[in-house]
C-alpha cells in the first residue's frame, strides 16, 4: 500500500483542488469536519430543498459521513461510529451533490445515477472500514448535534475527525475502485 495522503479539511488550501486530485484507490487519513447524516436526515434535507427552503447547514463544500453512532459511553465523545450502507442514501444524493455537497463517506457500491452525479459535480465518494465502529470512534475528537435531534441516533451531527482512515472509492473524474 502506498503512503497515506493526509487531508486537513477545510484548512488546507486549496481544499477542493486537493479532493479533485485524489484517485480511486488512494488511501487517505482525513482530519477535519464532516456531518453525520443518514436516511431520514437526507430525506428531510431533500424535502426542504424541493420546497426551496434552506437546509440546516450550507451544503456547499461539505462532506457527509453515513453513520448513526451509538450513545457515548461515560467519559467518551461518541459511541461506536461505523459506516452504514451508502446505497440507502442513493435516492437523495444527486440533489445534494447538485447543491454543493462535495464528499461522502460510507461503505458499499453506489447506484449508476449517483456515480454519474459524482462525476458531473466533481465530488468524491470515500469508503471506510465496515465493522470497525469502535475503532473509528477513537478518530472522532468532537461531535455535536446540528439538526433533527428528534431522530435520536440519526440526528445530524457536526463531527471533527483526526486521521480518519478512508479509501477513495469514486474520484471526482468518475473513476471507481475495483475489487
Amino acid at each position: 500500500m502506498n503512503k497515506p495522503i493526509r487531508i486537513r479539511w477545510p484548512e488546507d488550501s486549496p481544499s477542493i483542488a486537493q479532493l479533485h486530485a485524489l484517485r480511486a484507490g488512494d488511501f487517505v487519513l482525513f482530519s477535519g469536519v464532516v456531518y453525520a447524516a443518514r436516511d431520514e436526515a437526507h430525506k428531510r434535507i431533500v424535502e426542504l430543498l424541493r420546497k426551496r427552503r434552506k437546509p440546516p447547514i450550507q451544503l456547499r463544500g461539505k462532506i457527509f459521513y453515513y453513520t448513526g453512532p451509538t450513545p457515548a459511553p461515560r467519559g467518551k465523545i461518541i459511541g461506536s461510529c461505523g459506516p452504514t450502507t451508502s446505497s440507502r442514501m442513493d435516492a437523495f444524493t444527486p440533489l445534494l451533490l447538485q447543491h454543493g455537497l462535495i464528499g461522502m463517506i460510507g461503505k458499499g457500491a453506489r447506484s449508476r445515477d449517483v456515480r454519474r452525479a459524482i462525476k458531473k459535480y466533481h465530488a468524491v465518494y470515500f469508503i471506510t472500514i465496515g465493522g470497525a465502529g469502535a475503532y473509528l470512534s477513537t478518530k472522532i475528537i468532537s461531535a455535536k448535534p446540528v439538526a433533527f435531534r428528534d431522530l435520536g441516533p440519526e440526528a445530524m451531527l457536526e463531527m471533527e475527525l483526526r486521521d480518519f482512515p478512508l479509501f477513495v472509492a469514486i474520484d471526482a473524474k468518475g473513476s471507481e475502485l475495483t475489487s
